[in-house]
Order: C-alpha cells, then structure tokens, then sequence
C-alpha cells in the first residue's frame, strides 16, 4: 500500500476501498453511467454539478481544491460517502490514477489519506 496524497477529510470516516476515475468533463460521467458503483472519483475543482448523475453510486469523492463548506463535501456528507478535499498528491500525474484501485482512509486529526492498493 503506497501513500498518494492527503488532504482534509469531510465526510463519513468510513474507509473505502475502489477503482479511481478521474473526471474532468461530462464526457467522462456520462462514460460511467452503467460502471459508476464502486467508483472513487477525483475532480479538480469543488463543482458537485459534474458527478451529481452518478454520486450515488460513488463509493468516494476527492477533489485537489475546496473545503469543508464546497458544494461536493456537502452533498458527499448527505449521501456518507468519504470525501476528500483539497487533496495534495505525492504524484506529478494524477490522470495515470485512472483505473487504479486506491483506498481512503482517516486519521485522528480530520486527513483524509489515500492509498494507492495496484
């Protein structure tokens, strides 16, 4: 298991394990319609408006930016799902993630951290 970033945990501290998608347009969800479920998503900005098709069938949510208060934590805490904001990644490349199997986890202290699992 190898560490790949950290940011602040804000949502359910239940530990997830799931394939990383990264999403950065609509193309790439309406990609996942029919392969969402079990799916930890990370985004580069806070907008809930890109995932809101198929969060349900998240397992996670990350994002490099945002807060406690961004839309995606939010709607994140409604459905209890782990989510991560403001991630900070131990890698140059975060789009050769995709397809990935990684784990978040929670520590004391509100960090969510992500475990790169492949």
């Amino acid at each position: 298991m190898e560490k790949i970033g950290e940011g602040l945990s804000c949502s359910s501290k239940s530990e997830v394990t799931g394939e990383l998608a990264y999403i950065q347009t609509i193309e790439d969800v309406i990609n996942l319609f029919d392969e969402a479920t079990g799916k930890i998503c990370i985004v580069e900005d806070a907008g809930i408006t890109t995932l809101s098709p198929i969060i349900s069938d998240l397992v996670g949510t990350i994002c490099t930016k945002g807060s406690a208060g961004s839309h995606l934590a939010i709607v994140s805490r409604e459905f209890g799902l782990p989510c991560i904001m403001g991630i900070k990644f131990l890698i140059d490349d975060i789009s050769s993630l995709d397809g990935k199997t990684a784990k978040i986890v929670h520590d004391e202290d509100d960090n969510g951290i992500l475990y790169l699992l492949d």
